[in-house]
């Protein structure tokens, strides 16, 4: 394997370029293909930090042109909420 591909391209799931090549070749088309096959994207930052390498990644590997890939979709809560705040509480305090 190429040194190339043990590069680390979503570092919150620890998933490397050649696992993402991977699951391009094998089908993967879309950055939510890829996510559901690798995890890349489903870490804590929710793809914001490996979103645009994977995209870039797959207009390489299929030749599709930026505009046909999409970008991923989010789950929310993209980031901890806590669930008072939810519910209507305030703050902290009013939770307990």
């Amino acid at each position: 394997m190429d040194h190339d591909h043990e590069i680390i391209i979503c570092r919150c799931e620890e998933i490397t370029k050649g696992e993402i090549i991977q699951a391009i070749r094998e089908g993967a088309q879309t950055i939510d293909e890829v996510k559901r096959r690798t995890r890349g994207g489903m870490g804590l930052c929710q793809g914001r930090t490996c979103e645009h390498l994977i995209r870039r990644l797959i207009i390489e590997e299929t030749g599709k042109k930026p505009c046909d890939v999409t970008p991923g979709h989010f789950r929310p809560p993209t980031e901890p909420t806590l669930l008072g705040k939810i519910g209507g509480e305030e703050d902290e305090a009013s939770i307990r």
